[in-house]
């Protein structure tokens, strides 16, 4: 892996939503572009790329990282952060509009798309089928998944204890994500498809990526790598919003 580079200046675009009405806007006229059926790459081929923030919002300041791993053997191939102003408050259901630019930035940095992203957040398991994954996806053209760690609003029966076990996520009668099993024993991870890949193989990707914790590589790797761009970007310690 190349050494690290500095981060780059978050870029909000001009036409950024700054209200709650332009931001569901913005969601509803994009959903329409979700592809759920992919294929995508294959799990344990080419390379999948982790996405984080975090925040210091006392200082208005968000900072992301993208981390792109070999997907056959998890080692690192390139980093890239990006730090800047938070550019949308804290709306639940929408989240994208403050995380996205600074991942976008990031993502930009990369010397080579990643084969794959993997979102710490939802996809279609979202109230208006459409978060962060998804919007990223959408935006990029690049196959996208979530993996969060909490269900959201949606429920699901436990699943067996076994690594590999998973139940339906569900709204409804509409199956939205799987709650998985990644280690056994652990509590689940909450899986979605993003865009351009099928939820049975972003499950397969969640498993692939997460040989020994609950977490998928991608985004353990992430997580730490944005938060130690906060930590130098304000002198002090991060914080994760």
């Amino acid at each position: 892996m190349r050494a690290r580079p500095a981060p780059a200046a978050v870029t909000v675009p001009a036409d950024w939503p700054t209200t709650e009405a332009g931001a569901r806007a913005v969601q509803d006229t994009l959903r329409a572009r979700v592809d759920l059926t992919g294929p995508g790459p294959e799990p344990g081929t080419g390379t999948a790329a982790g996405v984080d923030v975090a925040y210091d919002d006392g200082r208005g300041l968000v900072a992301a990282a993208a981390v792109v791993l070999d997907a056959a053997t998890l080692e690192p191939v390139e980093e890239a952060t990006a730090v800047g102003p938070v550019p949308f408050p804290y709306v639940p259901g929408l989240l994208a509009f403050r995380e996205l630019p600074a991942v976008l930035t990031a993502l930009a940095a990369l010397a080579t798309p990643p084969g794959l992203v993997v979102c710490d957040g939802y996809g279609v398991a979202h109230p208006r089928r459409f978060g962060l994954a998804s919007h990223l996806g959408v935006l990029t053209g690049l196959p996208s998944i979530g993996v969060a760690k909490n269900p959201f609003t949606f429920t699901h029966p436990a699943p067996g204890d076994r690594r590999g076990d998973q139940t339906p996520l569900t709204d409804g009668a509409e199956e939205v994500g799987r709650a998985l099993r990644t280690r056994a024993g652990v509590r689940p991870v909450y899986v979605s498809a993003g865009h351009g890949v099928p939820l049975d193989r972003a499950v397969a990707h969640t498993l692939r990526l997460a040989p020994a914790y609950r977490l998928p590589e991608t985004t353990r790797r992430a997580d730490a790598l944005c938060r130690a761009a906060l930590r130098a970007a304000l002198g002090e310690g991060a914080g994760r919003g």
